[in-house]
């Protein structure tokens, strides 16, 4: 694909994104223009590209309906479409060029629930591919899409001998489409597996060849149940489900961090009552606990569970405790990073090369890179880099599309070169 056809395709899929496990327009697309390259490709859409058992964090079901319905509007393949009822989005496609390696390029497809900005200085805006929607592309997925169709056009018309499967998923936003694609039976053959990201605060021409520093994660949501009554006349008679609460928020942060590593906590989302004046009935928290390694993620939600139930015992309340999505942490193989930067070294455009760095969040990419770590293969995230205006996730984020090139480069060298010299 030339440049100016990564630009368009990205440019395409900016102006039209969904949220997770709502990319219903995103993954026809997707499909679309896999289909236009000059490549016998295998496509597996929807529930044939997921473990559909293992999708987490699924918004209501009328949020994905309404999506849909949307979808349904734009000029796209109406059986892919169909394919994708109910949220089951995301598609692997498969290049077979010879018996060995199999090597898996991960990459997301999801947008976010936020208004885009609207101004001459923002060039979405000024450009004429602001998104439609009430959701942006704001953290590059759109743009990881569009390399990752780069890449397999790239391959496809290259020496590379093997298997190449690229993953589109979805949902990785809310943690939520990882486990689902690593469940699959697409991944169980992969030797190598490359996941990528533009961006994380590296410039254009800047190339992380492995990133590590995933903190596991893990959602906690809360509900806590008391009784009504007047705060005024009555007070003696409620079971206060706020005082529940703002206990259970207070002693979350209070939960001692662990000597074996770094450890995160944040209460999110709290909710609760209906006036001033009366003894608030229910009440409900919305946390995250993380940890350097699975295993702290694991010490901070057993805290953070203990300290939710106390709290509503305290304040005798009831209380419903849901675990919602999470992600493991993982770590890049030192040998697939080292051909990577090898290649990037080598490549136009990119001027400086990183070995290392550290994410300090969580991706669930992880499930993915763990999958194929433990049966033997080698894993490594790549990030690429790109000038953005705003940061991750605020409403002016937007990429310098010369880094599309860069990234179709630097993971198609390293794809060739794993299947002619295997790190």
């Amino acid at each position: 694909m030339h440049d100016d056809e990564l630009v368009s395709l990205r440019r395409d899929l900016h102006r039209k994104p969904e949220p997770a496990w709502r990319e219903f327009y995103t993954t026809a697309r997707i499909v679309e223009a896999l289909e236009s390259l000059e490549a016998d490709l295998d496509l597996y859409v929807g529930p044939e590209a997921i473990n559909g058992d293992h999708r987490l964090a699924l918004p209501e079901d009328s949020e994905i309906d309404a999506w849909y319905e949307q979808a349904r509007k734009y000029d796209v393949d109406p059986d892919v479409l169909a394919s994708l009822e109910g949220g089951y989005t995301g598609a692997v496609a498969v290049l077979e060029k010879g018996e060995s390696p199999t090597v898996g390029l991960r990459v997301d497809i999801d947008g976010l629930p936020r208004i885009e900005a609207d101004g001459e200085d923002h060039e979405p805006a000024a450009e004429g591919f602001r998104s439609e929607h009430e959701a942006m592309h704001a953290c590059g997925h759109d743009s990881h899409a569009t390399v990752g169709i780069g890449v397999i056009d790239a391959i496809a018309d290259s020496d590379f001998q093997g298997t190449l499967k690229v993953f589109f998923q979805p949902a990785e936003e809310v943690i939520g489409g990882g486990k689902a694609m690593a469940k699959s039976d697409h991944l169980a053959d992969v030797d190598y597996l490359l996941a990528m990201h533009v961006g994380l605060d590296h410039p254009t021409g800047e190339i992380v060849a492995g990133i590590d520093g995933f903190l596991a994660v893990s959602h906690l949501e809360a509900t806590f149940y008391g009784e009504p009554a007047h705060a005024g006349a009555r007070p003696e008679e409620g079971r206060n489900a706020n005082q529940a609460l703002a206990t259970a928020v207070q002693n979350l942060y209070a939960i001692p961090r662990h000597s074996d590593g770094e450890t995160r906590v944040n209460a999110g989302v709290i909710e609760g009552g209906s006036a001033a004046n009366i003894i608030a009935e229910e009440a409900r928290l919305v946390a995250e606990v993380r940890g350097e390694t699975t295993e702290l993620m694991e010490y901070m939600r057993e805290k953070g569970t203990r300290v939710l139930r106390s709290a509503a015992e305290m304040h005798d309340c009831d209380l419903e405790v849901e675990l919602g999505a999470e992600a493991p942490s993982a770590t890049s193989d030192a040998e697939l990073a080292d051909v990577v930067a090898e290649v990037a070294s080598a490549t136009d455009g990119v001027e400086r090369v990183l070995e290392r760095d550290k994410l300090g969040g969580s991706e669930d990419a992880t499930f993915l890179m763990r999958e194929v770590q433990q049966h033997g293969g080698l894993a490594c995230y790549v990030g690429v880099g790109t000038d953005h205006p705003g940061g991750h996730h605020t409403s002016t984020f937007d990429v310098d599309e010369a880094s599309l090139r860069h990234g179709v480069d630097v993971l198609t060298g390293t794809i060739e070169r794993v299947s002619l010299e295997r790190p």
